[in-house]
């Protein structure tokens, strides 16, 4: 599976903590930056995976900044992309299994890296599960093309 990982100034340590973890578990890792501490702003990391998620470059997506919550809104504006802000594993996992998230993301300054490591790993082997929200998740598709 090929993932890819974008990050603020805040989210750089953990996107590259997970970047590594993900490398040692054997999967096709993207790091589309940003890779240090100067401030930059979410709204272009959020964007640029969005942009490389729905152009089919990658599977799933990992966004991080401070809070999550920023870019998260920035990954969201994609169409092609359902990203869930989470916390810990169980909602990672129903983000996949319920809405068929293929981003996920986590605030660097509210969560530890294990926890991290939890909801990625959830998030990571939870298949959609189909059925009832499959009707769901193509409303939100046909939400999006009614607004254009």
């Amino acid at each position: 599976m090929r993932i890819a990982l974008a990050a603020d100034h805040a989210g750089y340590l953990l996107k590259d903590e997970l970047a590594g973890w993900l490398r040692e578990k054997g999967y096709e890792v993207s790091d589309l930056g940003t890779n240090g501490p100067e401030s930059v702003d979410y709204p272009e990391y959020g964007a640029k995976l969005a942009r490389f998620i729905a152009a089919g470059n990658a599977e799933r997506g990992i966004a991080v900044c401070g809070s999550g919550i920023g870019i998260s809104i920035a990954v969201n504006r994609e169409p092609a992309c359902r990203c869930a802000r989470v916390d810990e594993p169980l909602s990672a996992q129903l983000s996949r299994e319920h809405n068929d998230a293929n981003v996920l993301a986590l605030g660097a300054r509210l969560i530890g890296s294990d926890m991290a490591k939890a909801c990625v790993q959830a998030f990571l082997d939870t298949n959609f599960a189909g059925g009832r929200h499959e009707r769901r998740v193509n409303e939100l598709s046909n939400l999006l093309q009614e607004s254009d």
